[in-house]
């Protein structure tokens, strides 16, 4: 019996990274649509997520069979919850890359020789990098690495706080632009949800590896 729930387990993790692999994947190719003003991606990556959607519920389905078939304790219940919670966490990142490929499409509406842009690539890849650390210390079980993470949050944070201050000074020089920078701004929140989204999957390690919860205390 423990031979075979343990290929099961097995089974979900490759399903699951799958699954992150898609969904940063997602999120890349939205952030080169807004980049290169590219309709066709954006449009590939809303597309695309409708597979991303199904994947996720049958990782979901398996985790529920795993539990009723084997009803496990301890540490294999910890790694069913957390596998459930994940999967969860890395759908909604493939929906901020839907979300952000959205705004793409309108952003390509303006002429961008008019526009005075506002540039992501510092907030972006600081939220990718959380990602994939996040990831990466699922996969290692890593629960240091996991709290290490978890600190870079506010780094996000205050960049967003930035976006926003500077998208309201543009909409007040720029007012016949004022949808594109509310665009910029969703862009700009979409990317720290991401990085909320890899402070939750820390989380998640955090809870998987020391058996404690540390939502709302992050306190190594």
């Amino acid at each position: 019996m423990k031979e075979h729930f343990t290929q099961e387990i097995s089974n979900l993790k490759q399903l699951i990274g799958q699954l992150s692999a898609a969904a940063e994947d997602a999120l890349a190719q939205s952030l080169r649509a807004v980049e290169h003003c590219d309709k066709a991606a954006a449009r590939a990556v809303i597309e695309n997520d409708y597979r991303i959607d199904c994947d996720e519920i049958k990782i979901e389905e398996e985790c529920l069979k795993i539990l009723a078939l084997y009803q496990p304790v301890a540490t294999d219940l910890r790694t069913i919850i957390t596998i459930l919670k994940t999967n969860s966490e890395i759908e909604r990142i493939a929906d901020m890359a839907v979300n952000i490929a959205a705004r793409a499409i309108d952003m390509c509406e303006y002429d961008n020789t008019k526009i005075e842009k506002i540039d992501f690539a510092e907030m972006e890849t600081q939220a990718r990098a959380m990602l994939k650390s996040s990831l990466d210390a699922l996969t290692y079980h890593d629960s240091s690495g996991a709290y290490a993470i978890i600190g870079q949050d506010d780094i996000v944070d205050r960049m967003h706080s930035e976006n926003f201050r500077r998208v309201k000074e543009l909409i007040v020089c720029h007012p016949e632009n004022a949808g594109y920078y509310l665009d910029c701004l969703t862009i700009s929140k979409n990317l720290e949800r991401v990085a909320d989204i890899a402070t939750n999957i820390c989380e998640d390690v955090i809870y998987l590896e020391r058996g404690k919860i540390v939502r709302h205390s992050h306190d190594a």
